[in-house]
Protein backbone atom coordinates (compact mmCIF):
# COMPACT_ATOMS: atom_id res chain seq x y z
CA UNK A 1 0.00 0.00 0.00
CA UNK A 2 1.49 2.93 -0.97
CA UNK A 3 0.68 6.71 1.04
CA UNK A 4 1.44 9.77 -1.54
CA UNK A 5 3.89 11.59 0.02
CA UNK A 6 3.13 15.62 0.53
CA UNK A 7 7.32 15.89 -0.87
CA UNK A 8 6.99 14.04 -3.75
CA UNK A 9 6.34 17.26 -5.54
CA UNK A 10 8.88 19.29 -4.14
CA UNK A 11 11.58 16.28 -5.20
CA UNK A 12 10.25 16.10 -8.97
CA UNK A 13 10.72 20.13 -9.12
CA UNK A 14 14.03 20.17 -7.69
CA UNK A 15 15.20 17.28 -10.01
CA UNK A 16 14.14 19.89 -12.90
CA UNK A 17 16.42 22.01 -11.36
CA UNK A 18 19.36 20.42 -10.02
CA UNK A 19 21.46 17.39 -11.47
CA UNK A 20 21.44 15.66 -7.80
CA UNK A 21 18.51 15.35 -5.48
CA UNK A 22 19.38 14.52 -1.95
CA UNK A 23 16.42 13.77 0.53
CA UNK A 24 17.56 12.89 4.46
CA UNK A 25 15.97 11.91 7.42
CA UNK A 26 15.10 9.40 9.78
CA UNK A 27 15.41 5.47 9.16
CA UNK A 28 12.39 4.19 8.04
CA UNK A 29 10.31 7.37 7.07
CA UNK A 30 9.81 6.53 3.70
CA UNK A 31 12.41 7.94 2.16
CA UNK A 32 13.26 4.81 -0.41
CA UNK A 33 10.01 4.18 -1.18
CA UNK A 34 9.12 8.06 -1.94
CA UNK A 35 12.27 8.41 -4.23
CA UNK A 36 11.93 4.47 -5.98
CA UNK A 37 7.69 6.09 -7.21
CA UNK A 38 9.33 9.69 -8.10
CA UNK A 39 12.38 8.86 -9.73
CA UNK A 40 11.08 4.80 -10.99
CA UNK A 41 13.41 6.06 -14.42
CA UNK A 42 16.51 5.96 -12.21
CA UNK A 43 18.12 2.33 -11.73
CA UNK A 44 18.38 1.62 -7.73
CA UNK A 45 21.76 0.66 -6.22
CA UNK A 46 21.62 0.41 -2.12
CA UNK A 47 24.68 1.09 0.01
CA UNK A 48 23.05 -1.14 2.61
CA UNK A 49 24.41 -3.69 -0.01
CA UNK A 50 27.79 -4.97 1.20
CA UNK A 51 29.47 -5.39 -2.01
CA UNK A 52 28.29 -2.46 -3.52
CA UNK A 53 29.30 -0.58 -1.08
CA UNK A 54 32.86 -1.98 -1.20
CA UNK A 55 32.78 -1.15 -4.63
CA UNK A 56 31.90 2.86 -4.00
CA UNK A 57 34.50 2.71 -1.10
CA UNK A 58 37.28 1.69 -2.75
CA UNK A 59 36.51 2.15 -6.73
CA UNK A 60 34.92 5.64 -6.90
CA UNK A 61 36.08 6.67 -9.79
CA UNK A 62 34.45 3.76 -11.64
CA UNK A 63 31.18 3.26 -10.01
CA UNK A 64 29.34 5.37 -12.09
CA UNK A 65 30.19 3.21 -15.21
CA UNK A 66 28.51 0.38 -13.64
CA UNK A 67 25.76 2.34 -12.01
CA UNK A 68 25.02 5.31 -15.13
CA UNK A 69 22.93 7.98 -14.67
CA UNK A 70 20.09 8.46 -13.77
CA UNK A 71 20.41 6.11 -10.39
CA UNK A 72 19.16 6.30 -7.23
CA UNK A 73 21.69 5.56 -4.83
CA UNK A 74 19.88 4.93 -1.09
CA UNK A 75 21.67 5.05 2.14
CA UNK A 76 24.46 7.28 0.42
CA UNK A 77 26.54 8.36 3.49
CA UNK A 78 28.31 5.21 3.60
CA UNK A 79 30.37 6.61 0.68
CA UNK A 80 30.77 10.43 1.23
CA UNK A 81 33.48 9.77 -1.48
CA UNK A 82 30.78 9.43 -4.23
CA UNK A 83 30.51 13.25 -4.36
CA UNK A 84 33.26 14.52 -6.13
CA UNK A 85 32.21 12.04 -8.58
CA UNK A 86 28.92 13.21 -8.83
CA UNK A 87 30.33 16.68 -9.50
CA UNK A 88 32.83 15.51 -12.42
CA UNK A 89 29.69 13.66 -14.34
CA UNK A 90 27.02 16.94 -13.49
CA UNK A 91 29.71 19.62 -15.08
CA UNK A 92 30.77 17.04 -17.72
CA UNK A 93 27.03 16.24 -18.94
CA UNK A 94 25.05 19.47 -18.08
CA UNK A 95 22.05 17.61 -17.53
CA UNK A 96 19.35 17.82 -14.38
CA UNK A 97 17.81 15.21 -12.20
CA UNK A 98 20.76 12.52 -12.89
CA UNK A 99 21.11 11.29 -9.49
CA UNK A 100 18.49 10.76 -6.82
CA UNK A 101 20.48 9.98 -3.03
CA UNK A 102 19.35 9.28 0.36
CA UNK A 103 20.21 9.48 3.30
CA UNK A 104 19.72 9.15 7.25
CA UNK A 105 22.05 12.13 8.08
CA UNK A 106 21.28 15.79 7.61
CA UNK A 107 23.23 17.07 4.53
CA UNK A 108 25.33 19.52 6.11
CA UNK A 109 27.10 16.38 8.30
CA UNK A 110 28.15 14.33 5.31
CA UNK A 111 31.32 14.89 4.59
CA UNK A 112 31.97 16.38 0.92
CA UNK A 113 28.51 17.09 0.36
CA UNK A 114 29.12 21.27 0.49
CA UNK A 115 32.33 21.02 -0.65
CA UNK A 116 31.92 18.90 -3.92
CA UNK A 117 28.16 19.53 -4.89
CA UNK A 118 27.33 23.39 -3.82
CA UNK A 119 24.72 24.60 -6.57
CA UNK A 120 23.89 21.60 -8.02
CA UNK A 121 22.63 19.63 -5.44
CA UNK A 122 18.35 19.94 -4.16
CA UNK A 123 17.76 19.33 -0.67
CA UNK A 124 14.86 17.95 1.17
CA UNK A 125 14.20 17.19 4.74
CA UNK A 126 11.25 14.09 4.57
CA UNK A 127 10.15 12.85 8.28
CA UNK A 128 7.16 10.49 9.26
CA UNK A 129 3.79 11.09 7.86
CA UNK A 130 2.07 14.18 8.66
CA UNK A 131 -2.00 13.84 9.79
CA UNK A 132 -2.92 15.18 6.45
CA UNK A 133 -1.07 12.26 4.67
CA UNK A 134 -2.73 9.62 7.35
CA UNK A 135 -6.45 11.12 6.22
CA UNK A 136 -5.32 11.39 2.10
CA UNK A 137 -5.92 14.98 2.05
CA UNK A 138 -4.30 16.64 -0.81
CA UNK A 139 -4.03 19.83 0.84
CA UNK A 140 -0.24 20.71 1.33
CA UNK A 141 0.64 24.15 2.08
CA UNK A 142 2.62 25.04 4.73
CA UNK A 143 0.91 26.12 7.99
CA UNK A 144 0.27 29.78 8.42
CA UNK A 145 -2.61 30.81 10.37
CA UNK A 146 -4.18 33.39 7.90
CA UNK A 147 -7.47 34.23 6.41
CA UNK A 148 -6.29 32.80 3.35
CA UNK A 149 -4.97 29.45 4.71
CA UNK A 150 -8.18 28.50 6.70
CA UNK A 151 -10.51 28.81 3.62
CA UNK A 152 -8.35 26.92 1.27
CA UNK A 153 -7.54 24.05 4.69
CA UNK A 154 -11.35 24.27 5.14
CA UNK A 155 -11.90 23.13 1.64
CA UNK A 156 -9.76 20.00 2.83
CA UNK A 157 -11.19 19.02 5.95
CA UNK A 158 -11.44 16.17 7.78
CA UNK A 159 -12.91 15.19 11.26
CA UNK A 160 -10.36 13.96 13.89
CA UNK A 161 -11.84 13.13 17.19
CA UNK A 162 -10.31 13.22 20.27
CA UNK A 163 -9.17 9.89 20.69
CA UNK A 164 -7.40 9.78 17.06
CA UNK A 165 -5.62 12.65 18.06
CA UNK A 166 -3.98 10.73 20.93
CA UNK A 167 -3.78 7.74 19.41
CA UNK A 168 -1.62 9.20 16.33
CA UNK A 169 0.30 11.19 18.95
CA UNK A 170 1.24 7.31 20.56
CA UNK A 171 1.19 6.00 17.82
CA UNK A 172 3.58 7.90 15.77
CA UNK A 173 4.41 8.95 12.09
CA UNK A 174 5.99 6.01 10.97
CA UNK A 175 4.47 4.48 7.79
CA UNK A 176 5.27 0.51 8.91
CA UNK A 177 3.01 1.15 12.23
CA UNK A 178 0.50 3.61 10.45
CA UNK A 179 -0.11 0.35 7.73
CA UNK A 180 0.53 -2.63 9.94
CA UNK A 181 -2.01 -1.58 12.83
CA UNK A 182 -1.91 -5.16 13.86
CA UNK A 183 2.44 -4.43 14.48
CA UNK A 184 3.45 -4.56 18.44
CA UNK A 185 4.15 -0.81 19.57
CA UNK A 186 6.84 -1.51 21.52
CA UNK A 187 8.36 -3.99 19.32
CA UNK A 188 8.22 -2.04 16.75
CA UNK A 189 9.67 1.32 18.75
CA UNK A 190 12.44 -1.22 20.63
CA UNK A 191 13.96 -2.30 17.32
CA UNK A 192 14.00 0.71 15.66
CA UNK A 193 16.22 2.48 19.14
CA UNK A 194 18.45 -1.16 18.27
CA UNK A 195 19.14 -0.78 15.10
CA UNK A 196 19.43 4.05 15.16
CA UNK A 197 22.40 2.92 17.67
CA UNK A 198 23.96 0.18 16.17
CA UNK A 199 23.75 1.52 13.12
CA UNK A 200 23.83 5.45 12.75
CA UNK A 201 24.93 6.14 16.17
CA UNK A 202 28.43 4.08 15.31
CA UNK A 203 28.76 5.57 11.95
CA UNK A 204 28.64 9.50 13.66
CA UNK A 205 31.11 8.73 16.64
CA UNK A 206 32.72 6.48 19.06
CA UNK A 207 30.10 6.11 21.31
CA UNK A 208 31.51 3.81 24.11
CA UNK A 209 28.90 3.38 25.83
CA UNK A 210 25.85 1.97 24.08
CA UNK A 211 23.25 1.51 27.52
CA UNK A 212 24.49 5.08 28.42
CA UNK A 213 23.68 6.48 25.13
CA UNK A 214 20.15 5.07 25.20
CA UNK A 215 19.45 5.97 28.70
CA UNK A 216 20.59 9.69 26.56
CA UNK A 217 18.27 9.66 24.68
CA UNK A 218 15.44 8.63 27.74
CA UNK A 219 16.27 11.73 29.31
CA UNK A 220 15.86 13.74 26.33
CA UNK A 221 12.56 12.24 25.60
CA UNK A 222 11.44 13.06 29.06
CA UNK A 223 12.16 16.80 28.61
CA UNK A 224 10.18 17.70 25.34
CA UNK A 225 8.69 20.75 25.06
CA UNK A 226 12.03 22.40 27.90
CA UNK A 227 14.43 24.36 27.65
CA UNK A 228 17.32 22.72 26.49
CA UNK A 229 19.46 21.94 29.73
CA UNK A 230 22.70 20.06 28.96
CA UNK A 231 24.39 20.11 32.42
CA UNK A 232 21.07 18.48 33.28
CA UNK A 233 21.30 16.07 30.88
CA UNK A 234 24.99 15.10 31.69
CA UNK A 235 24.07 14.80 35.00
CA UNK A 236 20.94 12.23 34.88
CA UNK A 237 23.09 10.31 32.43
CA UNK A 238 26.16 10.25 34.44
CA UNK A 239 28.38 11.70 31.46
CA UNK A 240 30.64 15.05 31.24
CA UNK A 241 28.90 18.30 29.44
CA UNK A 242 30.85 18.20 26.37
CA UNK A 243 29.61 14.14 25.44
CA UNK A 244 26.09 15.44 26.12
CA UNK A 245 26.73 18.02 23.33
CA UNK A 246 28.41 15.82 20.87
CA UNK A 247 25.46 13.27 21.80
CA UNK A 248 22.53 15.82 21.75
CA UNK A 249 23.99 16.87 17.94
CA UNK A 250 24.00 12.92 17.17
CA UNK A 251 20.29 13.30 17.71
CA UNK A 252 19.88 16.51 15.62
CA UNK A 253 22.16 15.04 12.85
CA UNK A 254 19.98 12.31 12.60
CA UNK A 255 16.76 13.83 12.70
CA UNK A 256 15.76 12.45 15.85
CA UNK A 257 15.55 15.93 17.80
CA UNK A 258 14.65 18.99 16.33
CA UNK A 259 15.75 22.08 18.58
CA UNK A 260 13.34 25.02 18.18
CA UNK A 261 15.23 28.27 18.47
CA UNK A 262 14.76 31.36 20.37
CA UNK A 263 13.21 34.51 18.57
CA UNK A 264 15.37 37.56 18.82
CA UNK A 265 16.45 40.73 16.97
CA UNK A 266 18.39 43.82 17.97
CA UNK A 267 16.07 45.09 20.10
CA UNK A 268 14.58 42.23 22.05
CA UNK A 269 17.79 41.43 24.26
CA UNK A 270 15.58 40.34 26.88
CA UNK A 271 14.67 37.13 25.75
CA UNK A 272 16.31 34.04 26.16
CA UNK A 273 19.03 32.64 24.28
CA UNK A 274 18.74 28.88 24.45
CA UNK A 275 16.41 26.69 22.28
CA UNK A 276 13.43 24.07 22.84
CA UNK A 277 13.70 20.28 22.92
CA UNK A 278 11.32 18.43 20.84
CA UNK A 279 11.28 14.50 19.47
CA UNK A 280 10.26 14.69 15.32
CA UNK A 281 8.29 11.50 16.32
CA UNK A 282 5.76 11.51 19.23
CA UNK A 283 6.55 7.98 19.26
CA UNK A 284 9.57 7.44 19.65
CA UNK A 285 9.60 10.01 22.30
CA UNK A 286 6.49 8.07 24.04
CA UNK A 287 8.33 4.48 23.86
CA UNK A 288 11.41 5.88 25.21
CA UNK A 289 9.35 7.65 28.09
CA UNK A 290 7.46 4.58 28.90
CA UNK A 291 3.97 6.08 28.25
CA UNK A 292 2.44 1.97 26.82
CA UNK A 293 -0.69 3.47 26.01
CA UNK A 294 -2.48 6.59 24.75
CA UNK A 295 -4.64 6.68 27.39
CA UNK A 296 -2.17 6.28 29.78
CA UNK A 297 -0.84 9.17 27.75
CA UNK A 298 -3.30 11.23 27.69
CA UNK A 299 -3.91 11.40 31.10
CA UNK A 300 0.04 11.46 32.40
CA UNK A 301 1.44 14.06 33.40
CA UNK A 302 3.64 14.99 30.16
CA UNK A 303 -0.11 15.00 27.90
CA UNK A 304 0.24 18.77 27.74
CA UNK A 305 4.56 18.46 26.49
CA UNK A 306 3.00 15.00 23.98
CA UNK A 307 0.17 17.64 22.80
CA UNK A 308 2.97 20.88 22.03
CA UNK A 309 5.34 18.34 20.43
CA UNK A 310 2.75 16.83 18.25
CA UNK A 311 1.67 20.06 16.61
CA UNK A 312 4.99 21.34 16.25
CA UNK A 313 6.36 18.29 14.09
CA UNK A 314 3.51 18.51 12.16
CA UNK A 315 4.06 22.05 11.76
CA UNK A 316 7.58 21.42 10.79
CA UNK A 317 6.33 18.62 8.28
CA UNK A 318 4.32 21.25 6.44
CA UNK A 319 7.00 23.29 5.89
CA UNK A 320 9.79 20.11 4.70
CA UNK A 321 7.34 18.71 2.50
CA UNK A 322 7.30 21.74 0.63
CA UNK A 323 11.16 21.84 0.38
CA UNK A 324 11.82 24.40 3.03
CA UNK A 325 14.82 23.16 4.51
CA UNK A 326 15.22 26.10 7.78
CA UNK A 327 11.39 26.68 8.60
CA UNK A 328 10.89 30.08 10.12
CA UNK A 329 9.79 28.62 13.43
CA UNK A 330 10.72 30.30 16.85
CA UNK A 331 9.30 30.50 19.96
CA UNK A 332 9.14 33.59 22.56
CA UNK A 333 10.15 33.61 26.15
CA UNK A 334 11.72 36.93 27.66
CA UNK A 335 13.22 37.29 31.79
CA UNK A 336 10.04 38.07 32.85
CA UNK A 337 8.79 34.50 31.89
CA UNK A 338 6.64 35.70 29.30
CA UNK A 339 6.32 32.57 26.65
CA UNK A 340 4.65 32.35 23.23
CA UNK A 341 4.79 28.65 22.00
CA UNK A 342 5.64 28.97 18.69
CA UNK A 343 6.10 32.28 16.17
CA UNK A 344 5.86 31.65 12.58
CA UNK A 345 7.82 34.22 10.60
CA UNK A 346 6.36 35.15 7.14
CA UNK A 347 7.30 38.19 5.07
CA UNK A 348 8.42 40.36 8.11
CA UNK A 349 5.05 39.67 10.20
CA UNK A 350 5.28 37.21 13.28
CA UNK A 351 2.35 34.97 13.41
CA UNK A 352 2.30 33.70 17.20
CA UNK A 353 0.44 30.27 18.48
CA UNK A 354 -0.06 28.61 21.62
CA UNK A 355 -0.70 24.74 21.88
CA UNK A 356 -3.24 23.63 24.67
CA UNK A 357 -4.26 19.71 24.67
CA UNK A 358 -7.51 21.36 26.20
CA UNK A 359 -11.02 22.08 24.48
CA UNK A 360 -12.12 25.53 26.34
CA UNK A 361 -9.26 27.83 25.29
CA UNK A 362 -9.55 31.15 27.25
CA UNK A 363 -8.15 34.60 26.85
CA UNK A 364 -5.43 33.63 29.24
CA UNK A 365 -3.78 31.62 26.63
CA UNK A 366 -3.11 34.57 24.38
CA UNK A 367 -1.87 37.11 27.00
CA UNK A 368 1.78 36.33 26.19
CA UNK A 369 0.84 37.72 22.63
CA UNK A 370 0.29 41.27 23.82
CA UNK A 371 4.32 41.52 24.41
CA UNK A 372 5.42 41.48 20.13
CA UNK A 373 3.10 44.64 20.37
CA UNK A 374 6.08 46.10 22.60
CA UNK A 375 8.79 45.08 20.06
CA UNK A 376 8.62 48.46 17.63
CA UNK A 377 9.99 46.38 14.71
CA UNK A 378 7.79 43.96 15.08
CA UNK A 379 4.67 43.41 12.52
CA UNK A 380 2.35 40.86 14.43
CA UNK A 381 -0.32 38.73 12.47
CA UNK A 382 -3.04 36.71 12.94
CA UNK A 383 -2.36 34.35 15.92
CA UNK A 384 -4.14 31.98 17.93
CA UNK A 385 -4.72 28.71 20.31
CA UNK A 386 -4.15 25.43 18.95
CA UNK A 387 -6.59 22.88 20.66
CA UNK A 388 -8.80 20.02 20.94
CA UNK A 389 -11.91 22.22 20.06
CA UNK A 390 -14.14 21.48 17.26
CA UNK A 391 -14.59 24.69 15.53
CA UNK A 392 -12.12 27.59 14.18
CA UNK A 393 -13.75 30.45 15.74
CA UNK A 394 -12.21 34.13 17.04
CA UNK A 395 -11.50 34.29 20.74
CA UNK A 396 -10.34 37.78 21.12
CA UNK A 397 -9.60 40.56 18.14
CA UNK A 398 -7.89 38.75 15.62
CA UNK A 399 -6.70 35.60 17.72
CA UNK A 400 -8.69 32.19 17.47
CA UNK A 401 -9.53 28.73 18.36
CA UNK A 402 -7.60 26.56 15.95
CA UNK A 403 -9.20 23.17 15.95
CA UNK A 404 -5.89 20.76 15.63
CA UNK A 405 -7.46 19.58 12.70
CA UNK A 406 -6.37 22.64 10.57
CA UNK A 407 -3.30 21.81 10.49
Amino acid sequence: MYIKRHAEDAVSKLSKMFGAILVTGPRQVGKTTMLKKVAEHAAYVTLDDPLLLATAVEQSGTFFKDNPPPVFIDEVQYAPNLFPQIKIIIDRDKKKGQFFMSGSQQFHMMKNVSESLAGRLGLLTLLGLSMREKQGVNFSKAFLPTDDYFTARRQNIKDLSYDDVWYNIHRGSMPELYVNKDFDWQMFYGAYVKTYIERDVRELTQVGDEVKFFRFMTVAASHIGQLLNLASLARDVGISQPTAERWMSILVTSNIVYLLKPYSNNITKRTVKTPKLYFLDTGLAAYLTKWNTPDVLKNGAMAGAFFENFVISEIIKSYYNKGILEPPLYFYRDKNMNEIDLLIEDNGILYPLEMKKHADPDKRDIAAFSQLDKILSVKRGLGGVICLYDNLITLKDNDRVIPVKYL
